[in-house]
């Protein structure tokens, strides 16, 4: 959790920087304000669902909660982690909100690197947990991004 803490307000802030030069900036600011904003509501939206959909079973921290189950149902079909696309969303709708091609790449990819890292964590922990259930589950759903990856 402390890596995600460090990560997106300290990228957030140097794409702010990098933006105020117009380095890479993209030619229709107003389109791209608009698509950032509608990516970050999705993001917003996604996440909330998600959180809501697991119940009590949502932690902060990567933990088992008591008489955790296993969530299949929901955005859970689609994505092993569908809080971390919603969250991955709303960074990469607000660098987009920035103008900046690089303030984009500068926020997306460490916090997509940090998400990464923390899904890997989460994963070992419900491996753990739910075993040949789990490895079963993450053989059919992708983990971040649709059908993707």
């Amino acid at each position: 959790m402390l890596l995600l803490w460090l990560t997106i307000p300290n990228c957030l802030t140097v794409a702010c920087f990098i933006s105020a030069f117009k380095i890479w900036m993209f030619s229709d600011i107003s389109l791209i304000l608009k698509i950032g904003m509608t990516v970050a509501i999705i993001g917003f939206v996604v996440r909330w669902v998600a959180i809501i959909q697991l119940g009590k079973m949502f932690t902060v921290d990567v933990a088992i909660a008591n008489k955790h189950i296993l969530k299949t149902t929901g955005f859970y079909q689609l994505v092993r982690h569908p809080s971390y696309l919603g969250l991955l969303l709303i960074i990469a709708g607000l660098a987009l909100c920035m103008g900046s091609v690089l303030s984009l790449l500068v926020v997306v990819i460490p916090v997509f690197l940090a998400i990464n890292y923390r899904i890997i964590v989460e994963e070992q922990a419900l491996t753990n947990e739910f075993g040949a259930q789990y490895q079963e589950y993450s053989k059919k759903v992708s983990k971040i991004i649709p059908w993707v990856y």
